[in-house]
């Protein structure tokens, strides 16, 4: 079981790139909040691959060949790199490097709706309830992502969280995708554009034109020296809040590394031609261009909607879909050309020694098959894989039982996994933030899963 560890000490352009300008919480709860136990970590990026729908371990990573076929389904295993651990045979690269992996095979939770379940897997809690109505809200808790922008910041310049190329939904905007009450300072740099495409840039990071950053700079120094003489910035909580946001976009225009690090173009053909020429390919290649800039935690979506033939992982076989063809013809292949390219180019370039690679969904799928062709959700047992900085490499972490309904060993929740990714980061996991009613909260209940780490 998981076990504690001690802490040892196309959109439209306008809104296409935001970056959260702070509110009220922005300006007031992190001069609240007490300092965490923040300590060198293993990790300095994290790069989370959020697969929106839920993945099938059944048809993926932990396939059951013995159990009959309604459960088993049309896919067959192949041995991979690791003895006795056999993958999808849909999923030949992936198995080649299946080594590099660390397997939890016993996720667990008891969500059975995208929001709610997404919610959970985007920030380590509970939701308050398991309904599909559950809506976005500042009242929630934070994302990961704005939890390591608070605690274990990015170098001036770089955003500490940045996610693209969706923002998910399922009928309404999944929580938990934003600073929620630590405040809008904390809210990822969302891209809303598809890297994809031809020409693909951010020209909101660009300077106009006869404005070099030490200008900028001194356009800045006059504003803050009117604002100071008004007494807006010593007596307004939410000038502070808009102070600091304002700081962090005239960071990123001067910062060059950040523009080159969306500017694709510098590339070679060939480098992405092998992550794959689609929206997923291409912004995990972003991603590894900016886990190179030295960003904090980078959160790219499989895709925007839940389900159907170029949707994501929600293969109910529902509007006559039926699911080993969507499986067949599009998330398996697309998986199999970019989860492996990505792991293999960041061991390349050294950057696997300092960065750790999440791919997980919000829950499963169900171990039978059912009567239109698909499975449904499943969040009593599914698995993550990870790789990098941190922890196992070719190591497996729990054990479903024999359908794959149920763990079977070590079972551990998506807040367990959250305390491991706060260790790993070098963040105290039993810090303590105030919500939004100053209620206390730890950043993560759960506890650090061991066995994973390195």
């Amino acid at each position: 079981m998981a076990t504690h560890i001690p802490w040892f000490g196309v959109p439209d352009r306008r809104v296409a790139l935001r970056v959260g300008f702070g509110g009220l919480g922005a300006a007031l709860l992190p001069g609240l909040l007490p300092a965490a136990a923040v300590r060198p970590g293993k990790v300095k990026t994290v790069i989370f691959l959020h697969q929106w729908g839920g993945p099938s371990h059944h048809d993926t990573i932990d396939m059951k060949p013995d159990a009959p076929s309604a459960v088993r389904g049309e896919f067959r295993p192949m041995a991979s790199s690791l003895v006795g651990v056999p993958v999808c045979e849909r999923l030949p690269r992936l198995a080649k490097v299946i080594d590099r992996f660390c397997q939890i095979r016993s996720l667990n939770h008891t969500m059975k709706n995208h929001n709610s379940a997404g919610y959970y897997s985007l920030t380590g809690m509970a939701p308050p309830s398991d309904d599909q109505r559950l809506r976005d809200s500042r009242e929630l808790f934070p994302a990961y992502g704005s939890i390591v922008d608070r605690f274990c910041p990015a170098p001036v310049g770089v955003p500490g969280f940045v996610a693209f190329p969706h923002q998910i939904a399922d009928g309404s905007i999944t929580p938990g995708q934003h600073g929620s009450f630590l405040g809008k300072v904390h809210d990822p740099l969302f891209i809303g554009l598809d890297p994809a495409q031809p020409g693909f840039r951010l020209p909101e990071l660009s300077l106009p034109e006869g404005v070099d950053p030490a200008r900028l700079a001194r356009r800045e120094t006059a504003r803050a020296l009117v604002e100071a003489q008004l007494g807006q910035l010593d007596k307004a909580p939410l000038a502070r809040g808009l102070a600091e946001q304002h700081g962090k976009a005239l960071a990123l225009l001067g910062s060059a590394k950040v523009r080159d690090a969306f500017d694709l173009s510098r590339e070679s053909e060939s480098v992405r031609d092998r992550y794959g020429r689609t929206t997923y390919g291409q912004s995990c290649l972003l991603a590894r261009r900016l886990a190179e800039a030295g960003c904090r935690w980078i959160q790219v979506y499989f895709n925007r909607s839940i389900g159907g033939a170029k949707g994501g992982w929600d293969t109910h076989g529902f509007r006559g879909e039926p699911m080993y063809p969507i499986l067949k013809d599009y998330l398996l292949p697309i998986t199999d050309q970019t989860l492996p390219t990505l792991v293999e180019d960041l061991e390349e370039r050294g950057l696997l020694e300092t960065t750790l690679l999440v791919w997980v969904g919000e829950f499963g799928r169900s171990p039978r098959i059912n009567n239109i062709a698909g499975r449904d959700h499943w969040p009593q047992c599914y698995p993550a894989l990870l790789a990098g900085a941190g922890v196992k490499r070719g190591y497996v972490h729990g054990r479903s039982d024999k359908l794959g309904a149920y763990p079977a060993s070590d079972p551990c929740r998506p807040e367990d996994l959250s305390a491991t990714l706060f260790h790993l980061l070098g963040i105290d996991p039993t810090t303590e933030i105030r919500d939004s009613l100053n209620r206390p909260l730890p950043l993560s209940p759960g506890r650090v899963i061991i066995g994973v780490l390195a």
